[in-house]
């Protein structure tokens, strides 16, 4: 079994080295983060890990403080040194290295031990001659070096300049990063470009390359099928509640408050599911639910779901369907004459043995009872939040400390539209609203439906970029 490739991630103080690796690893508890310069005081080791073992390991080293000062010294260092690795090996060996540039020596110790490193460097900073003094002692380790510019979205990030530079300094292969807001596909462009520096481990690195593309699509898979499952969930709750206390304004606002806080805290439970899928703490992104007014007043008695349901349940009988149908018909508002007759008969079949054999849907209606269910518009102001919420924590890096807030919005969710009108289907399935909103349903139609609902949701993410 071969050896994990090692790489030391060097750079300046408080450049984000260690935010970097949380994002790379996708570890926020690894190491510290600090606006403090000199978070990390020692060599702290993490592994990269595909098919069980560790296939790339980082070494976060501390930053380098004075450069300027060091290469002054070494420079003026006894003997004749037939290479810069001889003069950085002779300042090893030497008491200075354990005392005034002992934070250095940590760095280009470990330098002259791994098989490359990753220069950090923050590309909002003006390029200063410590940041020189910095690549010319790195490089004099004989190592590939690959600079990150980090913080490349930031107002007055200073790429070009820093571009130049390395240029200056042979360092042709370089990535451009924000470990707090990395672009889609930022780890495996640096993967790629390790390659490049990496010859003879290019085989064990595109290894790597696809180990986080599997993990990226499981990732994004684990998160439709969470957000499908409470839209299925959320199609099918429904409250049972008098017409007449829907009538009354106090009687209808208390019926929308109970089932906003019943959605909302299904809803709660997925966003912490799909935060722990992308590897951040549970309370780290807030989601405002899609406002409503009065919600769905039908029991969606025209879905072919329903009908189906209710030819199984009712039978036959329609002796007693003459003293039902005329109800029936005004039930059934915006049905056929003639389908709401024969429906009547149905329902004539099972009056005579008992309400109990009457399907609830139209029993409620018969007695008065009104349904309450979500609205369509509800249901896609919902999907449109969780998948903002699946793409902001794609972009996410894991040295992220603000909370992310994802806030109902209304706009163009033209790629929802299927995903909504495929969830008809669950207002059938009133059922499946007692169940969890996480787990996977033994019914094999309600659980058929998620991964139909699913989907769509994985369509409309690829689509969305």
């Amino acid at each position: 079994m071969s050896q994990p490739i090692e790489i030391a991630v060097v750079g300046h103080t408080n450049v984000g080295k260690t935010s970097l690796l949380r994002t790379l690893t996708r570890k926020q508890s690894f190491g510290e983060v600090s606006d403090r310069p000199g978070t990390t005081r020692h060599v702290e080791r993490i592994d990269l890990h595909v098919d069980g073992r560790a296939a790339v390991r980082f070494f976060d080293t501390p930053g380098l403080e004075d450069a300027v000062a060091l290469q002054h010294y070494m420079a003026g260092l006894p003997g004749d040194f037939a290479n810069p690795v001889e003069r950085v090996r002779a300042f090893l060996a030497g008491p200075e290295a354990h005392a005034a540039y002992e934070q250095e020596a940590k760095v280009l110790r470990k330098m002259l031990e791994v098989d490359a490193a990753v220069y950090v460097i923050d590309c909002r900073q003006d390029v200063l001659p410590k940041y020189r003094s910095e690549i010319e002692l790195l490089c004099a380790c004989a190592r590939p070096v690959m600079p990150v510019l980090n913080f490349i979205a930031a107002s007055g990030a200073r790429a070009d300049g820093w571009r130049d530079v390395l240029a200056g300094f042979n360092l042709h292969v370089w990535m451009q990063f924000d470990a707090v807001a990395p672009f889609v596909g930022a780890e495996r462009q640096l993967f790629q470009d390790l390659c490049v520096l990496l010859r003879p481990r290019q085989a064990e690195l595109q290894a790597v390359v696809a180990e986080l593309d599997r993990q990226a699509q499981a990732r994004r898979v684990a998160a439709a099928t969470l957000v499908a499952r409470l839209l299925v969930h959320a199609a099918a709750q429904r409250r049972a509640v008098p017409r007449a206390e829907l009538e009354a304004p106090a009687g209808r606002e208390q019926a929308v408050a109970q089932f906003r806080k019943s959605l909302a805290g299904h809803t709660q439970q997925v966003v912490q599911a799909i935060l722990g899928v992308y590897g951040f703490r549970p309370d780290e992104a807030d989601l405002a639910l899609s406002p409503w007014t009065s919600g769905r007043w039908q029991a969606d008695l025209f879905h072919p779901q329903t009908l189906q349901d209710a030819g199984r349940k009712l039978g036959t009988g329609a002796a007693v369907g003459a003293a039902v149908g005329l109800a029936a018909d005004v039930a059934l508002a915006g049905m056929s004459l003639g389908a709401a007759t024969a429906l009547g008969a149905a329902v004539g079949g099972v009056v005579s043995q008992g309400w109990s054999q009457l399907p609830r849907k139209l029993r409620h209606k018969l007695q008065g009872v009104e349904e309450l269910t979500l609205e369509d518009a509800v249901l896609l102001g919902l999907a449109d939040s969780l998948l903002r919420l699946v793409r902001a924590l794609e972009r996410r890096g894991h040295a992220a400390t603000a909370r992310l807030a994802i806030a109902a919005q209304s706009g163009d969710q033209t790629e929802l539209q299927a995903v909504v009108q495929a969830l008809a289907p669950a207002r059938g399935f009133p059922e499946v609203a007692k169940a969890s909103a996480l787990a996977a349903s033994p019914d094999a139609r309600r659980e058929a439906l998620g991964q139909r609902i699913a989907s769509l949701l994985l369509q409309a993410l690829v689509a969305g970029g």
